[in-house]
């Protein structure tokens, strides 16, 4: 009888285990981005395809698409501890403080906002195809530019535009931005503002296939922007022969308090560990070092302070 009920505790033993390591092995976490033809999207099946891999399938990341980082913040408010979302790290500020788009939208589950780790920037480009001569923003006077209409980057074009004295001094074109390279090439337009990634789908095919300039910033404007200063290596685009100095809005993962710290430091772990291998495959990834931490102006989860710490990397005040 001992022997029986032997068995059958050790029967129940290794069965309990087995579902513990079942369990473990569907740790499932979604991944709210962008639009499913952003490159943010793709950057997040990306991140799916590294958290499987990497965690030898034992986190299992589900990508969402979203229509854009304000509803991301939103949803942090009901969502619960499986939820990962992106955005500037700027929009988690403004709704923490129930400012201008979350103005009588705030909330207390604002304040339970954790970052994660950062993701590449939303980077300008002020392309300039190299027929027009335009090497800096002086030269765009009298030109013909495509900004698009309500994405970042033509708000944020239109912005530069005031901010250094060509408002309503350049022509600017009703073309969807989706159709810059075609408009560049066949002359119906003399440069585009697109912001995103960096290298940029758009840009890259404009490098190739036109010649283009990619107008860099000087320190001034950078300051006047009241955005984060970029450096595009020398190289990245066809016919780049020195770096691009510009701008960007940092954009980071993140989660909140109701994420466990394990399956915090897991993730985290997991996407600094696979980072390398991503930007082999996109090089949007190789943008992303431990120097676009800083960058990260709010608290970050306590499961991924541990990696970070493990890491050797160092952390503010503000963001532990």
């Amino acid at each position: 009888m001992k022997n029986k009920l032997l068995a059958l505790g050790m029967g129940a033993a290794i069965a309990g285990m087995g579902f513990m390591q079942v369990a473990h092995a569907e740790t499932r976490v979604t991944y709210k981005s962008a639009k499913s033809t952003s490159s943010y999207f793709q950057m997040g099946v990306q991140i799916s395809e590294a958290m499987k891999k990497g965690s030898d399938g034992e986190i299992i990341v589900t990508v969402e698409e979203s229509q854009g980082s304000v509803q991301n913040v939103m949803e942090a408010k009901a969502r619960g501890g499986d939820y990962v979302f992106t955005t500037p790290p700027v929009l988690v500020k403004l709704a923490q403080g129930g400012k201008v788009m979350f103005e009588g939208k705030g909330d207390p589950k604002f304040d339970e906002i954790r970052a994660l780790f950062p993701i590449p920037s939303l980077t300008m480009h002020f392309v300039m195809s190299a027929d027009s001569g335009v090497n800096d923003f002086a030269g765009m006077e009298g030109k013909t530019i495509l900004l698009g209409k309500g994405s970042f980057g033509a708000r944020e074009g239109e912005k530069y535009l005031g901010l250094f004295g060509l408002e309503g001094k350049v022509n600017l074109a009703e073309v969807e931005l989706s159709n810059a390279v075609a408009a560049l090439k066949n002359g119906q337009i003399d440069g585009f503002v697109t912001a995103g990634s960096w290298p940029a789908p758009n840009v890259i095919e404009a490098a190739a296939s036109t010649g283009v300039k990619v107008i860099s910033l000087s320190d001034e404007q950078i300051k006047a922007s009241k955005r984060a200063k970029l450096v595009i290596p020398a190289g990245t685009y066809a016919g780049q022969d020195s770096d691009i100095t510009t701008t960007s809005l940092p954009v980071a993962a993140f989660t909140t308090t109701a994420m466990s710290d394990d399956t915090a430091y897991a993730l985290t772990k997991t996407f600094w560990e696979e980072k390398s291998k991503m930007g082999e495959a996109a090089a949007w990834w190789n943008g992303v070092d431990q120097g676009l931490m800083s960058n990260i102006t709010g608290k970050i989860h306590p499961g991924a302070i541990r990696y970070y710490k493990e890491a050797g990397i160092a952390l503010t005040e503000a963001q532990q």
